[in-house]
């Protein structure tokens, strides 16, 4: 059975609140509105309008549009500032406030937020041909890095902070490049042009107050007209051989330093030691003549003989040698000659004289050395004669 049926009895309540079971069909928008907003003035103390049957939306209608667009206006100020930007926060056009990172809100169409990256390092670069101090002309480009630490100023100091920055950098490096000459900027000065140029960049940008910060300069090409290139590119050749030429010598220089001092070491210790070993070895023949000449003044012809003996002992314990019986006629060998070949290729054939032979030697060289004392003895007296004479 439907809801709408006599049989119904008033049980099944009609969806729409019609009365008396009646199929009326859906209630009017009017009365919808006019319910929800006696409901919303309730909630707020105000007075519930009455029936009317009048077209139009009413204060009702009014009211719940303007919550909707008030609903709608409050969740269209909620934004995000990223972790790595700033926001700046203008009222009508006018500098309010500065937005940290995260969530925020604003009033929309009475705020303004413009969001500024200020840990992006952002770059920009100059080229051209310039005019060096020696009156040549180089190509030289250059390139900068820079971050903005100053969110409204870089925005609102000047036009456009970027171009301002990228003018800067060409007046700087034009500055510098024609005070430098052009073997500095297209060999071993650029590091100097570098710094230098950054140095007057900073100095440029500083009464401009343009809110960044310049983190490095780079150099990244410097080169002759194309026309003398190739004489450039060997002068710069022969610099860097120079250069090479001049490490390896500092190589060598280094390697060759430390042994020549060893060497002189080397040299000055064995120096002290032959130093020291002829002073000892002369006291010792000191030593031994001042023993050797109590014994001659007691015995002087043993003492002679001693020595002979000793000397002939030393002379010929360094010497090749063949002892030979002379006297009795044969060849009988005292030494075993072949063993004396094979160590020293050859032979030495030395006649060992007799006792008597040595006596009779040893008295010639006295009548010789006894004739020399007479004759100088003689010519002494003369001298006196004459002298006296």
């Amino acid at each position: 059975m439907a809801w709408n049926e006599p049989g119904n009895n008033g049980n099944d309540k009609d969806p729409w609140n019609n009365k008396g079971g009646r199929d009326q069909g859906p209630p009017d928008l009017d009365e919808v509105f006019r319910k929800f907003s006696n409901k919303f003035n309730g909630l707020f103390g105000g007075k519930k309008s009455g029936n009317s049957s009048g077209g139009g939306l009413g204060g009702a209608g009014i009211s719940f549009i303007l919550v909707i667009a008030f609903i709608v206006w409050a969740l269209s100020g909620i934004y995000t500032v990223k972790e790595s930007e700033r926001g700046i926060v203008l009222q009508f056009g006018q500098y309010d406030r500065i937005a940290d990172p995260g969530l925020r809100w604003k009033m929309t169409f009475i705020e303004t937020v413009v969001p500024i990256d200020i840990e992006a390092v952002r770059s920009l670069s100059t080229s051209g041909f310039m005019l060096t101090e020696d009156e040549n002309l180089v190509s030289v480009e250059f390139e900068v890095q820079y971050r903005v630490i100053d969110p409204f100023t870089y925005k609102y100091s000047v036009t456009n902070a970027d171009s301002s920055l990228a003018e800067a950098l060409d007046s700087a490096l034009r500055y510098v490049v024609g005070h430098s000459k052009m073997d500095q900027v297209l060999t071993d000065g650029r590091e100097v042009v570098r710094q230098n140029t950054w140095d007057e960049l900073n100095k440029i940008i500083e009464p401009y107050s343009l809110g960044l910060i310049v983190t490095d300069v780079n150099f990244k090409d410097s080169r002759p007209p194309s026309q003398v290139k190739d004489a450039f590119d060997d002068a710069i050749a022969a610099q860097e051989d120079e250069q090479r030429f001049i490490r390896e010598a500092e190589a060598y220089a280094r390697e060759i330093e430390p042994r020549a001092r060893g060497q002189v070491s080397r040299m000055t210790q064995e120096a002290e030691g032959y130093q020291e070993r002829i002073t000892l070895e002369a006291q010792g023949e000191i030593a031994r003549f001042e023993k050797l000449l109590p014994e001659y003044q007691l015995a002087k012809q043993v003492t002679r003989e001693r020595l002979y003996i000793d000397t002939m002992q030393e002379v010929l314990s360094n010497s090749s040698k063949v002892l030979v019986d002379v006297k009795g006629g044969n060849n009988m060998m005292y030494l075993p000659l072949d063993k004396i070949m094979e160590k020293q290729g050859t032979a030495t054939r030395v006649a060992l004289p007799s006792s008597s032979d040595i006596n009779d030697l040893r008295n010639k060289a006295d009548t010789s050395r006894n004739s020399n004392v007479n004759s100088g003895g003689d010519r002494f007296n003369n001298d006196r004669f004459n002298d006296g004479r």
